[in-house]
């Protein structure tokens, strides 16, 4: 039985669950009319979904939910109407959204209104979902079509179901099938594949011919190696997401997409997973790598199987994957963070989002000066920063005066250190900051930064501990500051007073894996606001951590600790907390 008909039953038998219904019906006939196609848009996604707020915005602008309005771009629109759907409480913030500067970064719909979502649907033939036991009679003009995972039929009962010609968003969830593409979706604005498995490159060949699609996600799908030369074929294409998939360069077409928005791609990890052979070892591992990639090329089956590759690749998509990306990163040592980008991205003028990009090849300086025209952009990260390009980087950040979100990596010695210190003059509007890679020193300009509210460092190794600390302690709206592996080089951490005040408007601080820290103690006054300290120390030295003045702090609500500890430690945050009038919760994860 299917869960929409188990709540069905479960409302015909429970006089209570009906009235609760009753109540939920008028709360959606009383939603204005552009928040109602944004709330039944929800029966899209699987029951108990968190879904991205950044995926849904970028799917109702896609579809013409949200327009330029008033001097409001689409998106601030769009944001609007998420945010109001949450204070109506007709969908429900996620919890996991703490580190967010907008406070809720996913949602999830009640079981009754999702019920109420699907049946008011289904009466318009706005969504349908094909999945295990749904009736497979003609549904006529189907606008928006999720195939669940659940589904197990073959291509004849799938083109018999829907008229593949009137969709305009197709969503996959579980299993992609390469028939699941057709030459008929010519209306399709949202292609959205985001963690689908057995998608392979030449499942892709034919989507240059989808000339009306908006939105296309492969977010997730890490068989894919290579995007088709067709993209450039996508004139109207908004948001293209090929973020943690095993893409490491962007083809030469993209240039052409005049109306590109957003380009989500590569994936952060790591600063310090990085191997250190010598010269001759890496020989010695290109050499292999190069040979048994030869091999594989003539017997793809038996490199599936190493690469443990999903769906049905063909000898080109093992070629594509051994040449594009597994040879280079052996060649390197390291693995692609980013994507390279072609020359002539300038013409992108419409972008808004663009990273993470790899600048570290021989075309990255380019890509940089590139960067200078894109003034409408607010969110960039960048990847590969070095000595010899630190210049270009700055000197393009001055003209990004749009600048809301930045994120900059580097990798080993001397990583960031002093590529920073030429930027003349920061971006204003600066919400949003990371640091990824060995810094030893706060820029100077960072205490400029009067809008920042969230700051983020790993693998910065920073030396003088407190004259960082007290700048960032006098960023007067930082309220987001994660400390992560390897940022602070210091053994204690010290939250203390400069002046009237520290850390005025912190709410949530993370400190995770800082291999050297032995202390870390809150003095009387500093960070009055925060409510969330989260904690992960080593696990051969967790325990030497030492916690003090955490009663002084009149806001705190949660500690959360992540991996194990010793009782005697987990005693003392329980007696610190205990004597704090606010009573807060520890929790251990």
């Amino acid at each position: 039985m299917k869960l929409n008909d188990h709540i069905s039953a479960e409302l015909e038998m429970n006089p209570e669950l009906e009235r609760i219904a009753a109540v939920l019906n008028k709360s959606y006939d009383g939603l204005p009319y552009h928040l109602k196609s944004c709330m039944l848009y929800f029966s899209i996604f699987p029951q108990d979904d968190k879904v991205s707020r950044r995926r849904l915005v970028r799917r109702w602008i896609a579809e013409g939910y949200s327009r330029e309005l008033r001097g409001k771009s689409a998106e601030e629109i769009a944001e609007s109407y998420f945010m109001e759907l949450i204070s109506r409480s007709m969908i429900l913030p996620s919890q996991e959204s703490i580190h967010s500067r907008r406070g809720v970064d996913s949602c999830q719909v009640h079981d009754l209104i999702r019920e109420i979502g699907i049946s008011k649907s289904a009466e318009d033939n706005l969504v349908f979902t094909l999945e295990e036991g749904c009736e497979l009679n003609n549904r006529g003009t189907i606008r928006h079509l999720a195939v669940s995972s659940s589904w197990k039929g073959d291509q004849c009962e799938f083109k018999s179901i829907v008229d593949m010609s009137c969709i305009r968003s197709l969503t996959v969830f579980g299993k992609w099938r390469p028939f699941f593409m057709s030459e008929k979706m010519r209306l399709l604005r949202v292609l959205d594949l985001e963690g689908t498995s057995g998608l392979v490159d030449h499942h892709l060949t034919g989507i240059g011919k989808l000339l009306h699609l908006r939105y296309l996600s492969l977010r997730g799908c890490d068989d894919i190696y290579h995007l088709p030369d067709s993209l450039g074929n996508l004139r109207q294409l908004q948001t293209l997401d090929v973020t943690y998939t095993s893409i490491i360069k962007l083809p030469k077409t993209i240039i052409k997409l005049s109306k590109l928005e957003h380009i989500r791609a590569g994936g952060i990890g790591s600063n310090d997973g990085g191997t250190h052979e010598t010269y001759a070892d890496t020989l010695c591992t290109l050499a292999l790598s190069s040979m048994a990639f030869c091999v594989g090329c003539c017997a793809p089956q038996v490199l599936k199987e190493v690469m443990d590759m999903d769906g049905d690749p063909n000898r080109r998509d093992i070629c594509t994957a051994c040449c594009c990306n597994k040879l280079p990163s052996a060649a390197t040592r390291q693995s692609p963070n980013g994507v390279e980008v072609p020359r002539g991205t300038r013409r992108l003028k419409a972008l808004d989002t663009m990273g993470v990009v790899n600048v570290s090849g021989s075309r990255g300086r380019a890509v940089l000066n590139d960067l200078k025209s894109l003034t409408r952009l607010r969110k960039l990260r960048v990847t590969g920063i070095n000595k010899k390009n630190s210049q270009d980087l700055c000197s393009a950040l001055s003209k990004l005066s749009c600048l809301e979100s930045l994120l900059v990596r580097s990798e080993g010695n001397p990583g960031l250190s002093g590529c920073l210190d030429a930027l003349p003059s920061p971006p204003k509007k600066l919400q949003s900051l990371k640091l990824y890679g060995n810094l030893v020193k706060l820029p100077d300009w960072i205490e400029g930064l009067r809008n920042l509210v969230k700051m983020e460092l790993r693998s910065s190794r920073i030396l003088e501990v407190d004259a960082a600390m007290q700048v960032l302690g006098n960023l007067p709206n930082l309220a987001i500051l994660r400390l992560l592996r390897h940022s602070f080089a210091g053994e204690e951490l010290r939250f203390s007073l400069n002046r009237d005040t520290a850390f005025p408007s912190l709410t949530v601080l993370e400190l995770s894996l800082l291999d050297k820290l032995e202390s870390v103690e809150f003095q009387g006054g500093a960070a009055p606001k925060i409510e969330l300290l989260q904690f992960r120390g080593w696990r051969y030295k967790a325990n030497m951590v030492l916690f003090a003045g955490l009663p002084s702090l009149p806001s705190l609500k949660q500690v959360l600790l992540k991996g194990r500890y010793e009782d005697g430690f987990v005693d003392d945050l329980r007696a610190q907390l205990a004597g704090n009038p606010n009573r807060p919760v520890l929790k251990l994860n």
